[in-house]
């Protein structure tokens, strides 16, 4: 029978969120109902709330999350009842022209829910990547439920569903950073931070923490940065130079998503390096750069698409990693906080106190 739950809503654009009762149907074929126990509250949840994903209000947030599955439909073989999962908004279809490439980590036709949770009235939800788990139970694909080593606890596991994954993936997946290798990133919030904490586990030598903010700065050393730059106080791209024999990082990544802070990034690496993308950038913005310094600097400019991630190969592994004490997924966790608590959550977010906030439940 369908059940009711408590979920956090945006049922408008730019208005504080709400707590409301959520209806969950049973799952159908390919679906699982995923009793939530942490959701990291992430910028995207945000970016639902203010209208800068798309319009189709009113949406049930949350989608960095780890719980239970409690019930699966027909044909669910990929997990099973009592499973210990982070979902993830990446479920591949083994069908598309990338999956049938041997590239499932671009995979272009991810699956969903075929259902839809609603308000107590009827009203149809959107959940936020396919998932809204700022909810006590939510409705997914089974293939966005990605089984791991239950020992992990779920307010640090479920960071890998979303910004961290998106982080680390930047350095070791898209920007295939190696043992030896320099390495800068531009933006120390929670993916800057992951990016750092990748860059580390893939054996870079030299890593170069850049921000605005001096007290992010410092928790950038948590994660592995080797060396800081404040670019309010100091030229970047010449403290980069100076940091790496005048020549430039191996690798620079952008985890904001502004022109300035990437035209840092590229001016920033070495010939023949690489710039990862991994900022969401605003619609609007144009960069403008030397068609001669495209063709003479080399190397690679790439985005990052979810780390580049393929979470049923790299949930396990990262979990793995973290129980073993290498990786600090701890360090994440500015605080815990409650359903009815997301809202002030999204203020210290905006207002660059916390890394990240987790829901549990």
């Amino acid at each position: 029978m369908p059940q009711e739950v408590r979920g956090v809503i945006a049922k408008a654009k730019g208005e504080p969120v709400s707590v409301e009762t959520i209806v969950i149907p049973d799952p159908g074929p390919g679906e699982a109902v995923v009793a939530i126990q942490a959701c990291g509250v992430c910028h995207t949840d945000l970016h639902y709330r203010e209208g800068g994903i798309n319009d189709e209000f009113p949406f049930l947030l949350g989608h960095e999350a780890a719980g239970i599955v409690e019930s699966i439909g027909d044909d669910v073989t990929d997990v099973a009842v009592g499973d210990y999962v982070i979902l993830n908004w990446r479920a591949v279809c083994g069908q598309c022209r990338s999956c049938q490439r041997g590239k499932p980590q671009y995979c272009f036709a991810t699956h969903n829910a075929t259902q839809k949770m609603t308000l107590l009235d009827g009203t149809e939800l959107s959940p936020a990547l396919g998932i809204g788990a700022f909810c006590e139970k939510t409705l997914v694909a089974s293939g966005q439920c990605t089984k791991v080593n239950p020992e992990a606890k779920p307010e640090v596991a479920g960071l890998l569903g979303c910004g961290v994954m998106a982080g680390l993936g930047a350095a070791m997946n898209t920007g295939e950073v190696g043992r030896g290798d320099s390495v800068a990133v531009f933006g120390c919030g929670g993916v800057g931070d992951a990016a750092l904490e990748g860059a580390r586990l893939a054996g870079a030598h030299t890593i170069i923490a850049v921000d605005i903010d001096d007290k992010k700065l410092e928790w950038a050393k948590n994660f592995g940065a080797t060396h800081t730059i404040n670019s309010t106080k100091e030229d970047a791209v010449e403290k980069i130079r100076e940091l790496t024999g005048g020549n430039g990082v191996d690798v620079a990544i952008e985890a904001i998503g502004l022109p300035a802070a990437y035209e840092q990034a590229f001016y920033a690496r070495d010939l023949a390096g690489t710039v990862v993308l991994v900022g969401v950038p605003n619609p609007a913005h144009k960069i403008e750069l030397p068609f001669i310094e495209l063709f003479g600097r080399g190397g690679a400019l790439k985005s990052s698409w979810y780390g580049d991630c393929l979470p049923s190969r790299d949930f396990p592994m990262l979990i793995d990693l973290y129980l073993q004490g290498r990786l600090n997924l701890e360090g994440f966790v500015s605080e815990t906080i409650d359903l009815d608590s997301v809202e002030e959550a999204f203020h210290k977010m905006e207002a660059g106190e916390v890394l990240r906030s987790v829901v549990v439940l």
